[in-house]
């Protein structure tokens, strides 16, 4: 059992630094925003300080990822997966993925009657894939002033200023797929060869 702990605890330090290094920020950016001290993150990830729940707890809440991910614990059985819902900008995001790095996925509700104020675009680094579930979705995307609804998508280099906001006294859901570096989501809509002959 001590053998099992140390393996895991072991392990905590390069699962540390590639998560940091996926997310691109540095040891100053993590210590700013988890008040541990930048030597105290070194000595966590080349592993030669033993982590604790005082250390892990806020860099599971600034990586975006649970204990259990953090440690890699052993599966329990349990296939349910405990969704935390984001309120930020306005909007209430769900993550979808629990995996760093990539592409993202995340639901997102804007509640009904525009609730973000006058629209504000913005840019970042990145390329988003946005599909509409429910309500009607207004997308401000540089010049262009477009509403989607259900059923309808909309990809974009989120490096054009961009916002969306709920059109009208409902509210609006959608699913976002986003990736950081410039990831696009690849969607296949047919076989690229046709299928063999009787296969029907």
């Amino acid at each position: 059992m001590d053998d099992d702990l140390d393996s895991i605890l072991t392990a905590v330090g390069p699962r540390l630094r590639a998560l940091r290094r996926d997310r691109q920020i540095t040891l100053g950016d993590l210590a700013a925003a988890t008040g541990i001290s930048v030597s105290t993150l070194s000595r966590l990830e080349s592993g030669s300080r033993r982590p604790n729940l005082e250390l892990l707890l806020p860099l599971a809440r600034a990586h975006g990822v649970t204990l259990d991910e953090l440690v890699d614990a052993p599966p329990t059985g349990d296939p349910r997966i405990h969704l935390r819902p984001i309120t930020r900008f306005g909007m209430t995001m769900v993550p979808l993925t629990r995996r760093a790095g990539g592409i993202q996925a995340y639901k997102l509700v804007i509640a009904a009657g525009g609730l973000r104020g006058e629209p504000d675009p913005r840019t970042h680094e990145g390329y988003e894939w946005l599909y509409v579930l429910n309500g009607r979705l207004r997308l401000i995307l540089g010049e262009r002033d477009l509403v989607l609804a259900p059923g309808e998508a909309a990809e974009f280099d989120t490096r054009v200023p961009h916002w969306f906001d709920a059109v009208d006294a409902r509210p609006v859901e959608f699913l976002s797929l986003f990736g950081t570096q410039g990831e696009r989501a690849h969607l296949r809509a047919r076989p690229t060869t046709p299928p063999p002959p009787g296969s029907a």
